[in-house]
């Protein structure tokens, strides 16, 4: 008769649990490892500053968290975060309201934060913009020979600068 393999030791060649809990248990003459599964139930008001109505605690349900349904749960629950920083991309300083809102993991990655930030979410678009430029001149020699022309004439420059409704920083 073959021996039975435990689920944990299949897991652990797969991928190993980070919590084990086994147990023996003795059957007849022999010895049987039983397996525990590990489970954690968290209470807590995770929707934060969420503008969904709360439910009394009483009426909550424990929710099955998982990677496939993490999204899910996420958009459910709209966790949101507000908070006061300090304004280090202007010379004046002070400080500025941040709203963030999480619908899914991807809202946690750094340009989806950028994008619910005023002045981060104007940052990036100058910084795509620019990038935009750089390939357009990487690609183009009578451009990147205007350009330098343009460079070069700080009058030039003082005027496309007045033209467009630049500020002098």
């Amino acid at each position: 008769m073959a021996k039975r393999e435990s689920v944990q030791k299949k897991l652990q060649r797969i991928r190993p649990p980070r919590v084990q809990l086994t147990y023996d248990v003795e059957v007849g003459e022999g010895k049987e490892i039983k397996e525990l599964p590990f489970v954690v139930g968290v209470l807590g008001d995770f929707s934060a500053a969420s503008e969904q109505e709360k439910t009394k605690l009483k009426d909550k349900k424990f929710v099955n968290v998982d990677l496939e349904n993490i999204d899910e749960v996420m958009e459910s629950l709209s966790p949101r975060a507000t908070f006061q920083v300090q304004n280090t991309l202007s010379e004046t300083g002070g400080r500025f309201g941040v709203d963030l809102t999480f619908k899914s993991m991807d809202d946690f990655r750094p340009e989806n934060i950028a994008q619910q930030i005023e002045p981060l979410r104007k940052l990036v678009e100058a910084r795509e913009r620019l990038t935009d430029l750089r390939n357009k001149i990487s690609n183009s020699e009578r451009l990147e020979d205007l350009l330098d022309d343009v460079l070069k004439n700080t009058e030039q420059v003082r005027q496309l600068s007045q033209d467009v409704g630049a500020d002098n920083e």
